[in-house]
């Protein structure tokens, strides 16, 4: 059986990375295969250049910004196919629904920004760490990076809600870190008990009709 391949979405600082590292050794500790992966991937050539712009160290246009981070995507979908493939499931911070709304948010067109992801494989899971604004700039390190502004980050969460669709799972991620981490548990528990026949091929097919 091929791995399943869980996405963590949500706005700055509701706990995607942690939550994520949580999730793979839960499921190493109950004998899967999984690995982490973020985005962006900062150690590629496009992700050292998104790495330079998020933290102000250079500044770029918003739509080279965002063809930037669909190209830090696409680079890695051969590498992301094979190691689902293999059986290993990825649990991966952000993917191209944080590309949309984090750019749409800035005044680029919903349906433009999509178009370069188009494609993308689907994933099986998608977890929406919802927490709100105030909330978030309590957290430890908020405001160090570029788009960690609160007039930002509330637009961003309403791209999200535009985006998001009935497959999205959403957990109260203002909840305590224990909470939240169960309440992701028992969605991926009911997907990685989903059969072999059950379980939808992988799809190059984000967006697509």
């Amino acid at each position: 059986m091929r791995g399943l391949f869980i996405v963590l979405e949500g706005c700055d600082r509701s706990g995607k990375s942690t939550q994520c590292h949580q999730l793979v050794k839960q499921l190493q500790a109950k004998g899967y295969s999984a690995q982490y992966r973020n985005f962006p991937n900062r150690t590629t050539q496009t992700g050292k250049m998104i790495d330079s712009y998020l933290r102000q160290a250079t500044e770029l246009d918003d739509h080279a910004v965002h063809l930037l981070f669909s190209a830090n995507r696409w680079e890695a979908m051969n590498s992301i196919k094979d190691t689902l493939e293999s059986g290993i499931t990825l649990v991966v911070d952000r993917y191209a629904f944080s590309g949309v709304a984090f750019s749409s948010a800035k005044g680029l067109d919903l349906n433009w920004c999509k178009q370069p992801d188009v494609g993308l494989l689907s994933p099986d899971v998608v977890v929406f760490l919802d927490l709100s604004i105030d909330e978030a700039e309590k957290r430890g390190g908020y405001g160090e990076e570029r788009y960690e502004r609160r007039e930002l980050q509330t637009k961003v969460r309403n791209q999200f809600m535009k985006l998001k669709d009935d497959t999205w799972k959403v957990v109260n991620a203002a909840q305590s870190a224990e909470q939240v981490e169960k309440g992701i548990w028992s969605i991926v528990e009911a997907a990685l008990s989903t059969s072999t026949n059950q379980r939808k091929s992988l799809l190059y097919s984000l967006w697509k009709d």
